[in-house]
This record gives C-alpha cells, sequence and structure tokens, in this order.
C-alpha cells in the first residue's frame, strides 16, 4: 500500500499525494500493476476484500499489520497488486509504501491466525441488497447438456473478395456500432454503416430501398447490439425485425445467403433480431409460431451487465474458423432479454446439425444454471445458435469488445477471432 498522510484537521499532504500519484501513473503506464484499489471509508479490509471478489482471489496479510490499522478510513491511499518478482524499492523509489501480504489459492483471507472464506464474505457483503437488486434465482435442479459437434462445413464463397464490405444498419437506440466496425476494419473488411431514419414515413421508405441497395452491395450483414426502438414495443429486437420483413430488404437477405453465399451476423440486440426473423436456427426469413425458439427476459427480472465464460461447441459456422471445439472465452454481456428458450424438438434438431454453437460454462469448463456463469438463464446453457449452414450467427456476448486496455484485469481469452474469420471466408 502506498499511504497518505492526514493531518489533524482532515487533510491529505497534497504535495506527498502529488508525488505518489505520479509514481503510481507511471507505473500502471510501464504494466506494472495488476490491480489496484483507493482506500475508502471501510479502510484496508474494505479495499482488499473487493480486490479479493473480483476473481475470488485469496489474500494472506503480513504478521507484522495492526489489526486496528485495517479499518482506519485512509482516504487517498492505495493499495497495488504487484507480481511477485517486482523489485518495489526500485519502482517506489522516493514513494513510502508498505507491504500488506500475498495473495494465495486458498480462497480465504488469512489474518494470523483467522480465516475468512471469500465466498461467504461476499455474499454476506451482498445480502443487504439482495432484496431490492437481486443477484439469485430459484435454483434449476439437473444440469445442462455438454454439448459437442466438431465437424466444419467447408464451404467458401464462389467469389473471392480482397476486402469484403459489410452492410451495418444503425437503428434508434443501436450503441454498439462503433467498437463493431472498429473489429471488422482491424479484420480487414471495409464497413458501410447506414443510419436508419424513422421521423417520417418518406424518411422510413428511403431507409428501406437504401437498406436494400446496401445489402446487394455487401458480402456480410452485421446487426449491432444496442436497444433498438427503446426494446419496445413487446420485446427486444422487434423494430430491426419489422425492417428486415420489408419485401425489398427480405430478397436482398435471401439473395446474399442463397445466391451469393454471404455471412450474416447478429450480436445482443442483433441476435434478437436474427431469432425473431427466423434467420436462426432456419436460414431463411421466415413466419413464426409458439413453437419457434426465442431470447425472452433474464429469470432474475432484469438487466445484467458481466463478463461471462462461453465454450465454442460447434466448428459448423465460417465464423469460428479460427478456434476450437473446446476454447472458452472470457466475453461481457449486457441484456436484459438474453435467455435462450427452445422446445425438445428444436434444441435436438439444432444439436444434430451442429447449430448450437456455444454454452455459457463454470470455472471448471462445463456448461451451467449457475446464474453467477449463465447470467439470463438460458436453456441449456446456450449462448450463440446458427442457420443450418452456420453462415448465420447470433449470439448474446460482446465479441467487439476487445483491446488490450478492455476489462485487463479479468482474466481469460478475450478475443474469439470471430472477425478475421468471417472477413478472411472471402479470401
Amino acid at each position: 500500500m502506498v499511504p497518505l498522510k492526514i493531518d489533524e484537521k482532515g487533510l491529505p499532504d497534497f504535495v506527498q499525494l502529488d508525488k505518489n500519484y505520479t509514481v503510481i501513473h507511471e507505473m500502471i503506464m510501464k504494466g506494472k500493476v495488476l490491480a489496484s484499489h483507493t482506500v475508502r471509508s471501510g479502510g484496508i479490509s474494505e479495499a482488499v476484500s473487493k480486490m479479493c471478489f473480483g476473481n475470488m482471489i485469496g489474500f494472506r496479510f503480513e504478521a507484522s499489520i495492526d489489526a486496528r490499522s485495517l479499518f482506519e478510513p485512509l482516504y487517498g491511499s492505495v493499495v497495488l497488486e504487484m507480481d511477485e518478482n517486482s523489485n518495489l524499492d526500485e519502482l517506489l523509489k522516493g514513494v513510502e509504501y508498505e507491504v500488506l501480504g500475498v495473495t494465495q489459492e486458498k480462497k480465504a483471507i488469512d489474518f494470523k491466525d483467522v480465516s475468512l472464506d471469500i465466498e461467504e464474505l461476499c455474499q454476506k457483503w451482498q445480502e443487504p441488497l439482495e432484496k431490492v437488486f437481486p443477484t439469485n434465482t430459484e435454483l434449476v435442479s439437473g444440469a445442462p447438456k455438454q454439448y459437442k459437434y466438431e465437424k466444419r462445413n467447408n464451404i467458401k464463397p464462389s467469389v473471392s473478395v480482397a476486402k469484403p464490405r459489410i452492410f451495418m444498419p444503425i437503428f434508434p437506440g443501436t450503441n454498439c456500432e462503433y467498437d463493431t466496425a472498429k473489429a471488422f476494419e482491424k479484420a480487414g473488411g471495409a464497413v458501410d454503416m447506414l443510419v436508419i431514419k424513422n421521423l417520417t414515413s418518406a424518411e422510413i421508405d428511403e431507409s428501406i430501398r437504401e437498406m436494400a441497395k446496401r445489402i446487394d452491395n455487401s458480402q456480410i450483414v452485421m446487426i449491432p447490439g444496442g436497444f433498438s426502438g427503446g426494446d419496445e414495443p413487446d420485446g427486444s429486437g422487434k423494430f430491426i425485425a419489422t425492417a428486415f420483413r420489408n419485401p425489398r430488404v427480405k430478397e436482398a437477405v435471401m439473395r446474399l445467403l442463397k445466391q451469393r453465399d454471404g455471412l450474416m451476423l447478429g450480436i445482443c440486440n442483433g441476435f434478437q433480431a436474427l431469432i425473431k426473423l427466423g434467420l436462426v436456427p432456419y436460414g431463411e426469413i421466415r413466419d413464426l409460431n409458439e413453437d419457434s425458439p426465442t431470447l425472452t427476459f433474464n429469470t432474475i427480472g432484469r438487466h445484467v451487465s458481466c463478463m461471462v465464460r462461453t465454450k465454442i461447441t460447434s466448428t459448423l459456422s465460417p465464423w469460428f474458423n479460427n478456434v476450437n471445439v473446446g476454447d472458452v472465452h472470457t466475453i461481457a454481456v449486457s441484456h436484459g432479454e438474453g435467455r435462450f428458450v427452445a422446445n425438445k424438438e428444436v434444441l435436438e434438431m439444432m444439436e444434430k446439425n451442429g447449430q448450437i454453437a456455444t454454452q455459457y460454462v463454470d470455472p471448471d469448463n462445463n456448461a451451467t444454471y449457475d446464474i453467477r456463469f449463465n447470467p439470463n438463464g438460458s436453456f441449456e446453457a446456450i449462448e450463440g445458435i446458427t442457420s443450418p449452414d452456420g453462415r448465420v450467427l447470433g449470439k448474446m456476448g460482446h465479441s467487439e469488445r476487445i483491446g488490450s486496455n478492455v476489462a485487463k484485469n479479468v482474466p481469460g481469452n478475450k478475443d474469439q477471432k470471430l472477425f478475421e474469420a468471417g472477413v478472411s471466408y472471402f479470401k
């Protein structure tokens, strides 16, 4: 910990504060700090506990630490997690510091002869607000099926394209277009974004005509995440689905998929639209009935926003040409209606065809109903599905939210190479 002196009036030593924070900032920029937390009203005990809760990593305090100091509100002080091989005297030269302890595999916070289980501590910490902001649901009996389909669909487009064009319609409420465009452009594609206008009937007609035209000029159609139309009326993705059901747009999409060997991808809100259109799991825009699979409200009854672990369970899709069955990725989710629901017949059909692309998994890489790892309660822990030939993929996890400084304190491989696979498909 890098402490900050506070005088009898409760004011910090600002000269020291500037020096401390300058050194800490320099270390962070050099990648020397693994994690950090400011000390607040709960003292060192609060800071260390919250740092442990994040990834359920244990901590053992040095025996020399005074128990009373753990609960002092040392405002302005900063707890740093450093690599065990760090030369602290060199990195923190000229700055006062104190070694609090070390992390440990044991999921407990140990202080002298006292050992506190992290999971129990975290549960107690969350308990007061559980009725207001629930984090748990009723336990589901049994375990999801562990899917595995290792065949690859080696389909290739009849015409190669050096720089595939990706058409991305931006509907009112879409909010993931920039991250998605960046990911496709980094992969070597050319992104064509169209803002859909809906203030007047004339603007709607103009947007529909332009959508159809641009789909015909593209190799990939991408429907990004967001909350189109505020997820109203009557559920998420309906506004996008209505636009794609327009005869002009529908015909253009079917030409892309049936005649030009094109690809489609829908993430989060885009997945909601694809499944309401029938493009997943059926591979075509069709009328749906009460037995059709869908995405509905999370079992917890509210929006969820967290990192999840998903496992590749099928490599049928060209979108997964750069990964293998069994690969696990840590992906961001943010949705209120992400719970995949389907009847037994549809699930059996998709399993047989290899259309169940990804599942939510626990730390042991097993598909699970545990809300901590399957936050929306999806049937069979399904996170993503494809069309019968794999060329249309819908998934809830935001695969586009990647980068060297994105969720860097969260362990796990975050890059599914999804966008590279889509672009490479046409080369």
